[in-house]
Formats: structure tokens, C-alpha cells, sequence
């Protein structure tokens, strides 16, 4: 079960999807990261690449990946996708 998805995960994800998705070689130099408050709360991120962009919704667990018209290609469900951790003892 897992307790918390870290965001090294979800870029390492991101990376190979953008790749997948036909950007260019992208590295996690050429990743651009904001993170987004509303209302003093912490709800997403979004990642730019290329002519790409993904936005994880964090209290959804999702990631939603676009074109540069705002097109949806791909969603992501972490709580599917992504490996179980082991937590210690």
C-alpha cells in the first residue's frame, strides 16, 4: 500500500511519457516545474517540456498530459501505475 507518492516519481513518470508523447530528448534540465496553491493549499503540479505538458493533480492521484493546443492525450492514475512502496517496520 502506498502512503505518499513522492515527486521524484511522478517526474521520472512524466520524463518517459513526454518521450512517449514525441518530445524532443528531455532531460529533467529541460523540465519546467511549477507548483500550484489555491486558497493556501497545495493541489497540483505542472511539468513543461518541449510543445507538452502534464499537470498531477495531487489530491486525485491523476496525471494529465497535453498538447500544445490543450489537448488531452493521456491520463495517469498513480494509485494504478505506479509500484507499491514497502514501508519499514
Amino acid at each position: 500500500m502506498r502512503v505518499e507518492i513522492q515527486p521524484r516519481e511522478v517526474r521520472g513518470l512524466v520524463l518517459a511519457a513526454f518521450e512517449q508523447l514525441g518530445a524532443s530528448t528531455v532531460s529533467l534540465f529541460d523540465l519546467e516545474e511549477d507548483i500550484l496553491i489555491h486558497d493556501g493549499r497545495y493541489t497540483a503540479r505542472s511539468y513543461r517540456a518541449d510543445h507538452l505538458m502534464a499537470m498531477w493533480f495531487v489530491g486525485l492521484g491523476l496525471v494529465q498530459f497535453y498538447d500544445a493546443d490543450g489537448n488531452m492525450l493521456r491520463t495517469i492514475n498513480l494509485s494504478k501505475d505506479l509500484k507499491p512502496l514497502k514501508m519499514a517496520a
